[in-house]
């Protein structure tokens, strides 16, 4: 069995105010010639299809179309389920036009978590898709008060998974979420909404499953085994990507269940790159470029009107700073954390500045004091 595995499109999304529509079309024409040159069994997006939960027309119909082309050829099984940024309702309505036996869409999540079954040469293979869902829906949806977290809904949903799967299938298993040890980008939104709520799920909860395939995290990776694996985002949603490689994951399955990988590069119309140095040296460049820009300058002082005179040769320059702000930020970040080694000094300083005069040799013993009870709590944890 083939599986193309992708997720987090994001379709709508715009960088620093820049559609990246066109940068969308390019992306699903590559998935489109993946599908047509290694014929996958079934196509996965495991989530977050559009950048928000109320999608432009534009979005929406750009789905339609890759979907109807996907379909027309007739070969490739689609599961998509909503992610956190989707509209769960939205995308659950558009599964009830689907072939029951070619596709499964998932919005809503449910108790009732039945499988899209597919065979092969070897027998079934069982795909559970387990959207995204609030901790407050799965306590509806399951009856559970003591639904918590995301890890507390998965295992609700995985369980709930497990008493559909047919006898000696191969199982596979798409969901959206934060797997504990996965590195972050700065594109992605927090799963809890709750104020310090632990979002992260153990990898173990995926136990029994022949390959896992995750959306929400941006990066590509393997977490917990490399059988658990994020497919990542087709581009790049923030600075921080900058040189990192796209790719769609290619999954064989034998026989036994074991899989083979394959990354399938995908390659941006535009990159996200960072411009560094002098703006007059920035201008003497001999062509622009379309890219999605930062600029960082390094002039000594500032310059007359330097965002204008960038974007004439670069059309898509988004942010602008200079070298000697972000020497001074850094600089009074370290001074901070060194202020907390020093914890005498830092309340000191405080009081002074509060009440304008020094503190007192007594108000000097207190925080000897307290800061010593501290010290001797801390070794004792």
């Amino acid at each position: 069995m083939r599986i193309l595995h992708t997720s987090d499109w994001h379709l709508g999304r715009q960088f620093h105010g820049v559609s990246l529509d066109g940068d969308h079309d390019g992306i699903l024409a590559q998935i489109e010639a993946a599908i047509a040159e290694h014929r996958p069994d079934v196509l996965i997006v495991a989530g977050d299809i559009f950048d928000r939960q109320t999608p432009s027309q534009s979005a929406l119909r750009r789905l339609a179309d890759f979907i109807r082309k996907i379909g027309d050829a007739g070969a490739t099984a689609i599961v998509l389920i909503a992610g956190n940024h989707d509209s769960a309702a939205q995308i659950g309505a558009m599964g009830m036009l689907a072939n029951v036996e070619r596709a499964l869409v998932r919005g809503p999540i449910d108790r009732d978590e039945r499988p899209l079954l597919l065979t092969d040469d070897h027998g079934t293979v069982a795909i559970s898709a387990l959207p995204f869902g609030y901790e407050f829906a799965a306590r509806a949806c399951y009856e559970n008060e003591a639904i918590g977290c995301p890890a507390d809904v998965i295992a609700e949903q995985i369980a709930s998974a497990k008493r559909h799967l047919p006898e000696h299938a191969r199982w596979v298993v798409v969901a959206h979420a934060f797997v504990e040890g996965a590195s972050t980008s700065e594109g992605e939104r927090p799963l809890t909404r709750a104020v310090g709520g632990i979002e992260t799920v153990p990898a173990s909860v995926f136990d029994g499953a022949h390959y896992v395939a995750l959306g929400h995290l941006h990066r590509p990776q393997a977490v917990g085994a490399a059988h658990i694996r994020y497919s990542g985002a087709p581009l790049a949603f923030g600075f921080d990507e900058e040189g990192h490689g796209k790719s769609m994951t290619l999954v064989d399955i034998a026989a036994n269940g074991s899989v083979s990988l394959t990354d399938l590069p995908l390659v941006p119309l535009r990159r996200v790159r960072t411009l560094r140095g002098k703006l007059a040296e920035l201008l003497a460049a001999p062509e622009g470029s379309p890219d999605l820009i930062r600029v960082v300058l390094t002039d000594e002082h500032p310059q007359i009107d330097p965002m204008k005179r960038i974007r004439a040769l670069y059309p898509n320059a988004v942010q602008l700073s200079y070298e000697r702000d972000q020497s001074t930020r850094e600089q009074r970040l370290a001074d901070g954390r060194a202020a907390l080694d020093q914890p005498r000094e830092l309340v000191a300083n405080f009081i002074e500045f509060v009440r304008e005069s020094p503190i007192t040799e007594a108000e000097t013993s207190l925080i000897d004091a307290a800061v010593a009870e501290l010290v001797v709590e801390g070794d004792a944890a």
